[in-house]
């Protein structure tokens, strides 16, 4: 012997053959391999990104206070004009951010027969949450600054801007939680 362990069947362990799997079911498929490869980079890519993702994303939360303007100044250009310029800016980077990461996750190849369980499921219902608001927020805040920047009260649908960007905020948040957390 080399000192090497070669894998074995123990006598009276049932072997798969006795498990009703056939041979075909139990060999290899280098097609398979390569697309659990695919999927598995791709995935690994959609997590690090969407760490990343969240750096502008709280910032532009942040940044929303600056991008309001102030009521009481009598010049045609509010005080904040900059703060929304640069709310909006960020909000634009972290919406390509967003659905550069999402892209990574929709496209990744999928394997037949598997079911989404536990935790997975979970980010993926939030996903159901954060992903229309991903790209509700950045139309909502168009339109809003649209009337801001016009010397008009943000009024209608664009008056919801910033209640569906606290809730994707949210559920982005707890999308990432719940992978984080086994369960």
């Amino acid at each position: 012997m080399d000192g090497k362990l070669e894998p074995q069947q123990k006598p009276g362990e049932p072997s798969l053959g006795d498990l009703g799997f056939t041979p075909d079911q139990t060999a290899g498929s280098a097609a398979a391999q390569a697309r659990l490869d695919k999927r598995s980079h791709m995935l690994k890519i959609h997590q690090r990104l969407g760490l990343i993702t969240v750096a502008p994303l709280v910032a532009t939360l942040i940044l929303a206070n600056g991008a309001k303007g102030n009521k009481g100044t009598s010049t045609s250009a509010p005080a904040s004009a900059s703060g929304r310029e640069i709310h909006a800016a960020v909000g634009g980077l972290t919406a390509g951010m967003y659905l550069t990461t999402a892209a990574f996750a929709i496209f990744a190849p999928k394997v037949p027969g598997t079911a989404t369980r536990g935790s997975i499921r979970l980010h993926k219902a939030l996903a159901l949450i954060h992903g229309p608001g991903m790209i509700l927020t950045p139309i909502l805040g168009a339109l809003a600054y649209q009337q801001r920047s016009n010397g008009q009260k943000v009024t209608g649908i664009a008056s919801a801007h910033g209640a569906v960007g606290a809730i994707t905020g949210i559920a982005y948040g707890a999308a990432m939680l719940s992978v984080m957390i086994k369960f």
